[in-house]
């Protein structure tokens, strides 16, 4: 034989060994069936790093390889952040909004207003300049900071530009983030919403406020704060509903946005008066207590670095984690550490993240200042050793904080075993998918594809999901529990053993719906 003929033989063969060896991360020996899984071979990992090595060289290639892999869950998501502006846009027109062209912001019509600076929205379908401003205005696209506004200012402030539309668009932005996330392969969405309070805020004006918290919660749910709960979970029954119609679920024309479990995480708002946030923290665990399937955890937003943010931040805290020891069962993850050095004086950098995890918080959003709290090494060695995940938002950072590469703590994280996701915080707003993490992860931290898996993993792993996890131990990720670990995704046989144990555990049936879509991708290799 030749030499040429020999190296295109030993291509083929090659080839033909990817692919009978690479239906999956656990393929079971021909003939044997599931009776033998402990005689699978591990090849999906190495695969996987052919095939990412190989889209490496190519920016464009690398998204399409990260698009099609299996990602999990998206755990750090804003609803309203997660709209980009153009759906904004069409909800204002069919709202009969108008734009405030001064401050490119939606605002109500009114026939007795003759400021020509007020103009219908529907004139933005009618005008390009204006339709781009809008865009712009309500995103980061095409910004540049300038004397007066940085870009962190321009981010937050967007959120105001864009209010005002409808509540009942609410379903169809739901639904705009599972299409997003079904066509890049994702499986799961924690999204973060805040339903209406004003019965709890109300209530706080009438209570005013009391250092002691179990008089201020009394207190509260004596002004009818129940009321409030009935109303948020009407809210929510009102969304579901809605976008099962828009996706046509349970029809045979269902859209594959209907695949996505999407729960919701309740948004607390941490810039107000701190009665009206105690206020606020108590509606959040009433409802994530009322319904915990559906409403899976709470969390505080708005700027971190904001005066009452930063003024009230160790005292809501303790509101937290009082709050938390009345409920127990109620999952929390909080915001801490969106900060950078000079943002806020360096005192501000102390303890955020810390304080967070002393309030009860399971996972962490953003972390981005950690190496300047108080011995961050001590925290985290604690955060690893509790496995509390860190939710790591690449692009937001970069755009609001200016922190990316190596000026981020997401190495650090990973080498003190602090188990990390990643997710798209304000997709819309930043003009990204998660997909676009997944790219600059890559490229910045030349990430292995079992870093990869492991990355996702750790989000469904860390998902506020009810039941087990199918994994025998916490973040590790290397042998299921003894219940499946005969079994492999994606077979037509399943043990007795395996079946109940999935059919009773949400979260094991996700992470097995996972690995199914882990074998299925890395058999198209």
């Amino acid at each position: 034989m030749n030499p040429e003929k020999a190296v295109r033989r030993s291509r083929a063969i090659l080839l033909v060994s990817l692919f009978v060896f690479g239906s999956g991360s656990q393929i079971v020996a021909q003939g044997q069936g599931t009776r033998n899984a402990k005689h699978t071979v591990q090849n999906g990992d190495r695969q996987g790093e052919l095939q990412l090595a190989a889209a490496r060289k190519n920016p464009l290639q690398l998204r399409q390889f990260l698009k099609k892999m299996p990602k999990g869950a998206d755990l750090h998501y804003h609803l309203s952040g997660g709209v980009y502006a153009e759906s904004f846009i069409r909800a204002a027109v069919e709202d009969g909004l108008c734009v405030e062209t001064k401050k490119m912001a939606f605002t109500k019509c009114s026939t007795a207003d003759n400021d020509k600076s007020i103009v219908p929205a529907g004139d933005a379908y009618k005008n390009q300049a204006l339709y781009d401003q809008l865009i712009n205005a309500f995103s980061m696209r095409s910004f540049v900071p300038f004397a007066s506004v940085s870009a962190h200012d321009h981010f937050f402030d967007s959120f105001a530009k864009f209010g005002g539309t409808n509540a009942s668009h609410k379903a169809e932005w739901v639904d705009e983030a599972a299409a997003r996330a079904a066509a890049q392969n994702e499986q799961y969405m924690e999204l973060m919403e805040t339903p209406d309070f004003s019965i709890a805020a109300k209530a706080a004006g009438e209570v005013g406020w009391k250092d002691d918290f179990k008089e201020l919660r009394d207190s509260l749910m004596e002004l009818g704060l129940g009321e409030n709960v009935k109303a948020a979970t009407s809210h929510l029954d009102e969304i579901e509903k809605k976008r099962r119609e828009i996706e046509h679920c349970g029809e045979a024309s269902a859209a594959d946005a209907c695949k996505v479990d999407v729960r919701f995480i309740y948004q607390i708002l941490r810039g107000f008066p701190k009665e009206i946030v105690f206020a606020q923290t108590l509606l959040g665990f009433e409802v994530a207590a009322s319904d915990p399937e559906r409403v899976v955890g709470l969390n505080l937003v708005m700027p971190e670095d904001g005066y009452i943010s930063m003024r009230d931040y160790a005292l809501q805290m303790k509101m937290v984690k009082y709050l938390h020891g009345v409920y127990p069962n109620v999952h929390i993850t909080l915001h801490a550490g969106e900060l950078a050095y000079g943002l806020v004086p360096p005192d501000g950098l102390c303890c955020h993240i810390r304080l967070a995890v002393e309030a009860g918080a399971e996972r962490i959003g953003h972390g981005v200042d950690i190496m300047y709290e108080d011995r961050p090494h001590e925290l985290l060695k604690e955060m690893a050793a509790k496995h509390v995940m860190t939710e790591i938002n690449l692009t937001s950072n970069d755009l609001i904080l200016g922190v990316s590469g190596k000026n981020h703590p997401f190495p650090l994280y990973r080498m003190f075993g602090v188990p990390v996701a990643l997710s798209t915080d304000d997709e819309g707003v930043s003009r990204i998918d998660l997909t676009n993490e997944y790219v600059r992860a890559v490229e910045t931290y030349d990430l292995k594809y079992s870093d990869l898996k492991k990355i996702i993993r750790t989000g469904l792993e860390h998902a506020f999901l009810p039941g087990k996890s199918l994994w025998e131990k916490r973040d590790e990720f290397t042998k299921p529990g003894v219940e499946c670990a005969k079994d492999v995704p994606g077979s037509e046989k399943q043990t007795k053993a395996c079946s109940d144990f999935l059919k009773a555990n949400e979260k094991a049936r996700q992470q097995w719906e996972l690995e199914r879509r882990f074998r299925k991708f890395e058999s198209e290799f």
